[in-house]
């Protein structure tokens, strides 16, 4: 006898009794397969249902395939007796799943006949619950144990305790060996560990004490740079302070010159304004007067509607006429509609323009006043066009008019015919007065597009001003980096000529020293340009040649001094004019009355220029294999 087990878990019950409330237990469900080969082989099925908590709690159910055939017709069932301890595991399972929730779909009911579970037979019911009724998808009838059957079912449960308290015994003795064996090697290795530990602390220490001592010293040397070099700056940033205040000064007496001739040029425009409105109460004026003409000739027509008979003919050729003129009347709406979309492109660009101009100084505020009354002063023409629009519609619904009261006309005279002629003479002197008006308003079209174009170049002028101060500032910075290496290698330098001779080194960044002439009275550095002169092999490196000629200082006409107002050790502007060939382009060199002057050589070596002489070159000849870089390589940004 062979057992099989197939499912073996605890599971929540729903326990009946009778006379008692409805309470839940948790059960233990065995289910084996027993295979019998003597004397005939066969299979039994065997439920067993334990309490873990009750020893004593047993009932056991076997079915052979002889019950399962009754139950299978009493109870409905499909299934063969192969498969259906799997179904029936199937559905434990779901009732296992659905067993936490508060209204559960698979339930497991044990339902005994008795008020307590006491040695009575017992039914397990697997039912499902739906919103219509409860259905009993198995119900099982369950015997409760002998005292032979529980003693065995106790008897087994000792057993499997047994082995597994052997088995366990086993584990724990071979866990301890090896939580010995690695608590060896641990301590080993955390000795070991713990030296080198001690060895990399010294070290560090050792280490760290170096390194402060090292940060310290170089923390106050760089200190006392950083405050040298912090008063330098102050006072470069002052004197720069103050020439863009007055170079800002001067651009603003140039915009409001400007702004006083926009004004002028605005006054101009408001009278020719007032001209138009006087020429178009005018022509308001003449097509009153057509109006009562056309209805008096309405009233003619009236009395001469029976003398048509006879001139059919003619009248078809005068509606071919009139329907000429009404092309022309057409095409002169079409114009004056795209006059009106020209108009309010201008518009469009006029609020751009304003657009602009807010982001401007607040000095260009006032430019907005005025060209705000000039935009009303364009909607009033446009109101009053599309009143002439309205003028012209109703004279076309006239002539419409006319048009049908003409194919009721029975008899037209000769009268008639030259009363047609003296309408359409008037009718061309109306046409020729609109071309009169059409020209009027493109001759004032063209003035807001002069006026529009006065704008931009004024927008121009503005931005070009802007690009010149961003080159100036961009020279400046230049030249201050040039003469700030400079001193930095002077004051590094050790070796300095005891007899008063000139000194030339080169600076840690590759820039020549600059040379001092302590017997002419010349106690300050020259400018970077001469030292880039007297090492052409820097030059040859970097791909850059000064085409310099230093000539005598007393010409006057390539450098212009201007001397410095305020500065305390009398030191000099440059303006290097554009006939100097700097490596840069001649745009950077032109002087202008707005430009900033460049801080250069002072006074002392433009009057003592002689001592220059051995050490200026006789010709300045342009290598064939250097090249000239332009101005954006030595002045980024």
């Amino acid at each position: 006898m062979a057992a099989e087990s197939l499912f073996n878990r605890a599971v929540c019950v729903q326990l009946r009794c009778q006379g008692c409330e409805e309470r839940r237990l948790n059960v233990r469900v065995n289910i084996e397969l027993l295979s019998i080969s003597n004397p005939v082989h066969k299979k039994d099925l065997a439920v067993r249902l334990t309490d873990d908590t009750d020893p004593f709690f047993l009932y056991n159910l076997v079915i052979s395939e002889e019950d399962f055939q009754s139950l299978k017709s009493q109870q409905g069932l499909l299934v063969d007796f192969s498969a259906f301890p799997q179904k029936f595991i199937d559905l434990l399972q779901q009732c296992i799943q659905e067993q936490n929730k508060d209204i559960p779909r698979f339930l497991l009911q044990l339902v005994s006949s008795a008020s307590v579970l006491d040695h009575t037979p017992v039914s397990l019911n697997v039912v499902e619950t739906n919103p219509f009724k409860h259905l009993t998808h198995l119900s099982l009838k369950f015997l409760p144990g002998n005292d032979a059957e529980i003693k065995k079912f106790l008897a087994s449960c000792l057993k499997c305790l047994k082995e597994d308290k052997v088995m366990l015994e086993e584990k724990l003795r071979k866990t301890g060996e090896d939580l010995t064996r690695q608590l060896s090697y641990t301590q080993q290795s955390l000795s070991e560990k713990s030296r080198e530990l001690d060895k990399l602390k010294n070290e560090w220490t050792s280490y760290t004490t170096a390194l402060t001592n090292k940060h310290t010293q170089e923390l106050t040397n760089e200190k006392e740079r950083a405050l040298q070099a912090q008063a330098q700056y102050q006072q470069q940033h002052e004197q720069q302070k103050k020439e863009l205040e007055n170079l800002h000064q001067k651009s603003i007496q140039q915009l409001q010159n400007r702004l006083s001739e926009l004004e002028v040029i605005n006054k101009d425009l408001t009278e020719r304004r007032y001209k138009g409105d006087s020429t178009v109460r005018e022509l308001k004026a003449k097509l009153s007067g057509t109006e009562d003409e056309c209805q008096r000739a309405k009233q003619e027509v009236l009395s001469l509607r029976r003398e048509n008979t006879t001139l059919d003919a003619e009248c078809h050729e005068k509606e071919k006429l009139i329907n000429q003129l009404q092309t022309r009347v057409a095409v002169l709406e079409q114009e004056i509609k795209d006059k009106d979309q020209l108009v309010l492109r201008t518009k469009e660009v006029l609020d751009a323009t304003q657009e602009q101009k807010v982001v401007l100084e607040e000095s260009t505020e006032k430019k907005q006043s005025h060209i705000e009354k000039l935009e009303a002063t364009i909607k009033s023409l446009s109101a009053e066009l599309l009143k002439a629009n309205e003028i012209i519609k109703k004279l076309q619904g006239d002539l419409k008019t006319l048009m049908s009261k003409l194919k009721l006309k029975n008899t037209v005279t000769i009268q008639q015919e030259k009363l047609l002629a003296e309408k359409e003479e008037r009718l061309q002197k109306e046409q020729r007065e609109l071309q009169e008006t059409g020209q009027a308003l493109r001759m004032k079209e063209q003035e807001v597009c002069k006026l529009q174009e006065q704008l931009e170049t004024t927008m121009q002028k503005l931005e070009e001003s802007k690009q010149l101060l961003k080159t100036n500032e961009n020279v400046i910075t230049w030249l201050n980096k040039q003469l700030n290496e400079v001193q930095m290698a002077k004051k590094l330098e050790t070796s300095a000529s005891t007899h008063g001779g000139v000194r030339a080194a080169i600076s840690p960044h590759g820039v020549p020293d600059r040379p001092s002439f302590p017997s002419s009275g010349i106690h300050h550095p020259i400018s970077p340009l001469y030292a880039f002169q007297n090492v052409p092999e820097l030059a040859q490196n970097k791909n850059v040649q000064f085409n310099t000629q230093l000539s005598k200082m007393n010409r006057g006409s390539d450098v212009q001094t201007v001397t410095a107002t305020g500065h305390p050790a009398n030191k000099e502007n440059l303006f290097i004019s554009s006939g100097d060939n700097l490596g840069l382009e001649s745009k950077y060199f032109k002087k202008k009355d707005d430009s900033i002057p460049l801080r250069g050589l002072s006074q002392n070596t433009l009057n003592n220029s002689e001592y220059l002489k051995p050490y200026l070159p006789t010709k300045a000849q342009p290598s064939p294999k250097a090249a000239v870089t332009p101005a954006s390589a030595y002045f980024p940004g």
